[in-house]
């Protein structure tokens, strides 16, 4: 076994275009939690690169659902929550059979970390510790579906195609469409697209003409996944009478500009906002985010997304992946860091 370090990596976002990898002394693990040495973490670019930009509201909550991310939007700040890892030490009070078991957990970007055995969630056996990564983005496409409530012969079309806009067209493909059109500037997630299940992938610029061959009357579904506070405005001009728009953007500082005063006004659109800490209430009488996890699961089961990663830093090099995403989106879909260049 390792030896047991008395200190952890992080990564904190320390102002508008600077990341650092900070290492600080390792929390005393108590009786009742385990030790895990982090194999990979995701990056979740929406979230993250508004971090990276100093486009945060200011006194937001980081997370008030997640336990690791207490605290508020404020410089330096550490963030992120899908990491994947192996615990190596267990308390006293925690049964040793957690030791050598791989598991998830919702915390930032660290080599190490410290948790109460409930707080992390065992990777199946027959998942790669690369596919349990996406497990936080596939739980949020999941989320995006229920709030959706795609109906059998519906027209939807999705708008943006980073890593949560692919797995919601993924989990789209599975329900029997009239059609499934997606949204992107970007060839490479354009073609992962239509690998994932789309009948069509277009640019921006080409939609307006296109769509009105591939859904004539509007789509009957819609969704802004794109980050784009502009694509809200196209997403409800391509929607049609009594339409669904699912909002699933973060938008952080940046201002939507909406022309509200053509057709919208009397097409009857419904705007929804969607957000994967909470769940519909009128779902809560027979959901909760256990049944919703565990479906989670099944679904990077059948979706496998390992395949959508394009990029793997070591974690002492994650100032260039965040300098990639930001200055590069076309090259990227999933970034992972990597915690193999171990210093202990």
């Amino acid at each position: 076994m390792d030896k047991i370090p008395i200190n952890q990596r992080a990564v904190y976002f320390t102002a508008p275009g600077k990341v650092s990898v900070r290492e600080q002394p390792l929390p005393a693990l108590k009786p009742n939690q385990i030790l895990v040495q982090t194999l990979l973490s995701a990056i979740s670019p929406g979230t993250e690169l508004l971090l990276y930009r100093g486009q945060f509201p200011p006194d937001l909550p980081l997370d008030e659902s997640l336990a690791a991310l207490s605290g508020r939007f404020a410089y330096p700040v550490r963030y992120g929550y899908s990491t994947v890892g192996q615990v190596i030490q267990a308390g006293s009070q925690v049964d040793a059979s957690w030791i050598g078991r791989q598991v998830f957990a919702f915390q930032p970007h660290v080599s190490h970390f410290v948790a109460e055995p409930q707080e992390v969630f065992p990777v199946p056996t027959d998942l790669s510790p690369e596919d349990a990564a996406f497990l936080p983005n596939m739980e949020t496409a999941v989320n995006l579906i229920m709030d959706g409530r795609p109906i059998l012969g519906e027209h939807v079309l999705v708008f943006g195609q980073g890593i949560v806009g692919l797995l919601t067209t993924a989990l789209l493909a599975q329900f029997p469409l009239a059609s499934l059109v997606t949204v992107d500037l970007y060839p490479l997630r354009r073609q992962a697209s239509l690998n994932a299940g789309a009948s069509a992938s277009l640019h921006p610029q080409e939609a307006h003409n296109q769509l009105s061959v591939l859904q004539p009357h509007g789509a009957d579904l819609t969704y802004e996944l794109s980050g784009s506070p502009q694509a809200l405005d196209q997403a409800i001009a391509a929607s049609g009478f009594a339409a669904r728009v699912v909002i699933g953007s973060w938008y952080g500082q940046k201002r939507a500009n909406l022309d509200l005063g053509g057709r919208f006004h009397r097409s009857r659109i419904q705007l929804i906002s969607s957000q994967v800490s909470t769940l519909a209430p009128e779902l809560s009488g027979r959901w909760d985010k256990a049944r919703r996890l565990r479906v989670a699961w099944e679904m990077i089961r059948l979706v496998r997304p390992a395949r959508w990663i394009t990029q793997r830093f070591p974690q002492s090099m994650a100032e260039q992946a965040y300098q990639l995403l930001d200055q590069r989106p076309e090259e990227t879909i999933q970034v992972l860091l990597d915690y193999a260049d171990k210093s202990e």
